[in-house]
């Protein structure tokens, strides 16, 4: 599950307050607990590697980079190994610093060195100053030892474009749909079976342990969005006494991410319920919508029923506009990218007013209006294109981990059922969430990891966890956040109403308690429920400037220097010297 492009975009301006929402004067942290022991297996698995010797060489301007060898087999310490790559933005008041904090967007399969790399942009100046940000490409991952299931990219291409849809539609693309997916799976079963087989959730934590070491940290600060909650509370439950602070956010209940022996038969989904939440967070949108009118919103008129007829409108026929098709499973996919994002009300309803007016009989845009619709279109695609050289392994390694660490039904022939399903349960994006799993079923998928941890998720852990979910979030259901706060004794749920997948950076209210946590281990007050600074529907609309023609957020995670620089974003700021944190 992805982390949204917000957080790792997020310019100075949206955040540059950020720096002020911490007091300057250490608050008193939360009790420490006696709590569980790291487990005389896993304290065994990772005590016995050596610690690695991290030789920090400077990188992408102000990074610094570096790489570590650990076990492929934690069970055979002295046999193959796998390389990790690391990246730190070092404490900007290095008289004060805490020790590292690590970073996972999530994914599966998201670059954490990226991040790490962003952190200037999106992190405030109390967590820049103290901490060295650092970043830990999962193996398989990244700057990582890759994880290659086809061996190159002409085996692989023929495969990803069946399967660059968006989601199936109808009983030919569900066969086609299907069969792809196993041959993927198959690909990762036995080519890419060696690193494949060893890309569970639990093998991240365990190298995550012994980089903590690397770094020179008695105790582990770790901060994770989406997927990377996941890897968060297995780090608690494995090793419960050896961390300092773990905040979560945009959280997955790891529970239902793994399934149990009643649950094994069930789609991933249909444990994890994202389809639900992001149902939720449209139905809530378009509810406002219409309250708040035409002014002030573009699809206000029987917003609900008219998101219905284009539904209809496009499983019939799809939208062309220029160079740009748009099928029912890309507009319900450029419509789970925008409930991503913060601007959620204005971008969902943009695009929807704008699709409905284009596929009305008898409409007759203007050249200009649908060139600017065919840019948006362009602009808000979330799906991948037909993959060519060099080889992209981002599919192979969100499957390589999410096939691995869960159960998942016997057979691949059970997901339309099972997806149709699940979309009477939570209307266009059950078939959505349903259908990004079917490479995992048992008869595709064949390579496990006999090391993958599967619970229990209810340890005791010496330190607090901070546990932070957001009402409307699309991705990982507020009812995840609130689930696995329930799991864990020693943990605190922060609520947020903001919009959009993950709180931090949403409002003062949310950044700051998790800086708070993250600086001192001062927990927020039971029950704060945070507001998030975006609501939707509150001002006018400009009609100079067509709500569905926004551009959607500059992703400083792919850009280039010379696109860095176009945007006017500006260096890390210079060091600001706060008092010692104990």
């Amino acid at each position: 599950m992805r982390l949204s492009t917000r957080l790792l975009a997020a310019g100075a301006a949206g955040l540059a307050l950020a720096g002020a929402m911490i007091a300057p004067t250490p608050v008193i942290a939360a009790p420490a607990a006696s709590g569980d022991r790291t487990g005389a297996v896993e304290r065994h698995r990772v005590d016995v590697v050596a610690t690695p010797k991290l030789r920090w060489y400077s990188c992408y301007g102000w990074g610094q980079c570096a790489t570590a060898k650990v076990p492929l087999d934690y069970d055979r310490p002295n046999g193959k190994q796998v390389t990790l790559a690391l990246l730190r933005v070092k404490a900007r008041d290095q008289k004060n610093r805490i020790g590292s904090l690590f970073v996972n967007p999530g994914g599966p399969g998201g670059s954490a060195t990226a991040m790490a790399l962003a952190a200037p942009y999106f992190m405030s100046d109390a967590l820049l100053d103290r901490f060295d940000v650092v970043g830990m490409d999962p193996r398989g991952i990244g700057f990582s030892d890759q994880v290659n299931c086809f061996g190159d990219a002409a085996r692989q291409t023929p495969v990803m474009n069946q399967l660059s849809i968006g989601f199936p539609w109808g009983a030919a693309q569900e066969k086609a749909y299907t069969t792809a997916a196993g041959k993927m799976a198959h690909a990762c079963s036995t080519t890419g079976r060696e690193l494949a087989g060893s890309m569970s959730t639990a093998e991240v934590a365990r190298d995550m342990d012994v980089m903590r070491r690397a770094v020179g940290d008695s105790k582990l600060t770790y901060l994770g969005f989406s997927y990377g909650t996941a890897l968060g509370q297995y780090y608690a439950n494995m090793f419960p006494d050896r961390f300092r602070a773990i905040a979560v956010d945009g959280v997955i209940n790891p529970q239902a991410w793994v399934g149990n022996a009643k649950t094994a038969g069930q789609i991933q989904d249909d444990r994890l319920h994202s389809a639900d939440g992001a149902y939720k967070a449209l139905a809530e949108i378009l509810r406002r919508c219409s309250a708040a009118g035409h002014t002030k919103c573009a699809f206000s008129q029987s917003p609900m029923q008219n998101f219905r007829v284009i539904a209809e409108r496009l499983k019939k026929k799809p939208l062309v506009v220029d160079d740009q098709t748009v099928t029912y499973a890309t507009f319900i996919s450029m419509v789970l990218g925008a409930l991503y994002e913060p601007a959620a009300g204005a971008e969902v309803t943009g695009l929807a007013a704008e699709v409905f007016a284009l596929t009305t009989p008898g409409y007759r845009p203007s050249s200009a209006k649908l060139t600017a619709a065919a840019d948006l279109f362009r602009r808000m695609r979330k799906q991948a294109e037909g993959r060519a050289f060099p080889y992209d392994n981002s599919f192979d390694a969100y499957s390589a981990v999410m096939c691995t660490d869960g159960r998942h039904p016997a057979h691949g022939t059970s997901w339309p059922k099972a997806a149709a399903k699940a979309d009477q349960r939570a209307p266009y994006f059950g078939r959505a969430w349903a259908w990004a799993s079917v490479q995992c079923a048992g008869d595709h998928w064949t390579v496990r990891d006999e090391d993958a941890y599967t619970g229990p998720f209810t340890k005791r852990t010496k330190h607090p966890v901070l546990i932070v979910g957001s009402f409307w979030d699309p991705a990982t259901n507020y009812a995840d956040a609130v689930a696995s706060s329930k799991l864990l004794p020693n943990s605190r749920l922060l609520s947020s109403n903001n919009w959009g997948h993950t709180a931090y950076g949403t409002s003062v209210c949310a950044t700051g308690a998790t800086d708070r946590y993250l600086l001192y281990r001062s927990l927020p007050t039971k029950g704060t429920t945070c507001v998030g600074d975006v609501q939707p529907f509150r001002t006018p609309l400009d009609n100079d400037d067509d709500a569905a023609a926004q551009s959607v957020p500059f992703d400083l995670a792919t850009a280039t220097p010379a696109e860095i620089a176009a945007q006017g974003l500006p260096a890390p700021n210079a060091p600001k010297v706060l008092p010692p944190v104990h």
